[in-house]
């Protein structure tokens, strides 16, 4: 296969802005109907009401979802409002007023279309389209009330969601605690997204580990994975693409991506993209020279050595991801303290000192609609979680950061599965990669 050019930075942003051609995949309506009932189960008669992601101030920003609105009825367009009633008995409120026993309703508000818009945005659907209700999975889809973007959208909720349970005072409660259960747990259909996405960013990958040359500026790199991202079926980076080079791999979170790599260095490139509203996330550390040093690799096979005992020292059920605030001696169920004990208890600094302290943030997070997806912390990893695990060391002084991310997910029978295959993870297959 041909290498891929270095992209003209005008035509990149042109294509960065552009919106994907083709159309999200999706988990079946049924499915996102099911979340509907089972959040509906969990409001013991009450109501949620969730509003769709405004539109974009400026034109070439991007639209994305709200992640919430989207995991209940995969509507990907901004002006409409979701209802969900839960069946309920009939009851008297403290004021002595009757609320009439009511059943599970659901209700999508979308809003009226406008002809002339449609001609820069093409033709969109309303509550008057023909079979709106089997193209969204709705039984209901109503024209929406919520024109006035500039009111208070909390209040707005609490009035509309008062009167239409017959109520008076009623106060507002957040449904997104009730959500984090059940977006923990991925369905079969969403595994398959993040499959995409997984292969996808892992292609990405690949073309930036061959672009990887001393002279080359990490911006180059990242318009690279970010133009591979695209092709890929993907809509947008999960994140903020990272690549940093020599001190800048030191930099968890360095995003600025304006230095040109030297020789010698190693270059951290922490880089995924969205396939159809699901995420994905990886890391992979190269040397710029393609040939690790000693030292680097000496530390880079101590962070893939507990990489790899985090991922075989799980059991579904029983291990928690765990953070950098539980990693003492009483600390016996994470995957957290899995990786940092192996890593402080291989290798030292210049100064003879353990290299635990260099481990600067935890192991991992979920992953999902969200490349940072909500979860409990509480609760042990169980069968359909999806998360990362990415151990790394991070050492100023020597001009080395490394860090190695992969995204797993939990399987029916609780085994760990790598979603992110055929991507070099030990020295020699990386700098067999970077050739």
């Amino acid at each position: 296969m041909r290498p891929m050019r270095k992209p003209h930075l005008a035509a990149l942003f042109l294509l960065l802005a552009a919106t994907v051609a083709h159309a999200l995949d999706s988990v079946p309506q049924s499915e996102y109907r099911q979340r509907r009932i089972a959040l509906a189960e969990k409001l013991k008669g009450g109501a949620a009401l969730l509003f769709a992601a405004e539109e974009p101030q400026l034109d070439f920003m991007p639209y994305r979802q709200d992640e919430d609105f989207y995991y209940l009825s995969g509507w990907n367009e901004p002006g409409a409002a979701l209802l969900i009633i839960s069946a309920g008995p009939g009851s008297v409120d403290r004021l002595g007023t009757q609320i009439p026993e009511h059943s599970y309703r659901e209700v999508l508000f979308l809003p009226a279309r406008n002809l002339v818009t449609e001609k820069y945005t093409g033709i969109k659907m309303d509550a008057a389209t023909k079979d709106v209700t089997e193209k969204t999975g709705f039984a209901e889809v109503m024209s929406s009330l919520f024109t006035q973007t500039d009111m208070p959208s909390a209040h707005a909720a609490v009035e509309f969601t008062g009167t239409t349970l017959g109520t008076s005072g009623l106060s507002a409660k957040e449904v997104r605690p009730l959500l984090i259960p059940q977006r923990m747990v991925k369905s079969d259909a969403e595994i398959d997204l993040l499959r995409k996405a997984a292969a996808a960013s892992a292609a990405a990958q690949k073309a930036g580990m061959k672009a990887i040359k001393p002279g080359v500026r990490e911006r180059t790199i990242a318009g690279l994975e970010l133009a591979k991202m695209l092709e890929g079926g993907c809509e947008r980076p999960s994140y903020a693409p990272i690549v940093g080079s020599g001190i800048n791999s030191t930099t968890l979170h360095y995003s600025s991506n304006e230095a040109t790599m030297e020789k010698g260095d190693v270059v951290v490139i922490d880089a995924a993209c969205e396939y159809s509203m699901y995420a994905s996330d990886i890391t992979r550390t190269m040397p710029i020279g393609g040939k690790f040093t000693p030292r680097q690799r000496e530390l880079y096979e101590i962070v893939l050595g507990a990489h790899r005992a985090a991922a075989a020292a799980f059991v579904a059920g029983k291990m928690r991801l765990g953070n950098v605030n539980q990693r003492g001696p009483e600390i016996t169920d994470t995957l957290d303290k899995i990786a940092y004990d192996y890593i402080n208890t291989h290798g030292k600094d210049l100064h003879g000192e353990p290299l635990g302290k260099y481990f600067l943030h935890g192991l991992g997070h979920h992953v999902g609609i969200n490349v940072h997806d909500p979860y409990d912390p509480a609760k042990p990893l169980d069968k359909g979680n999806v998360f990362t695990i990415e151990p790394g060391l991070y050492l100023p002084e020597e001009k080395i950061g490394i860090r190695i991310e992969d995204t797993y997910y939990v399987d029916a029978d609780g085994k760990l599965v790598d979603l992110i295959t055929n991507l070099p993870l030990e020295t020699n297959s990386v700098e067999a990669g970077m050739r």
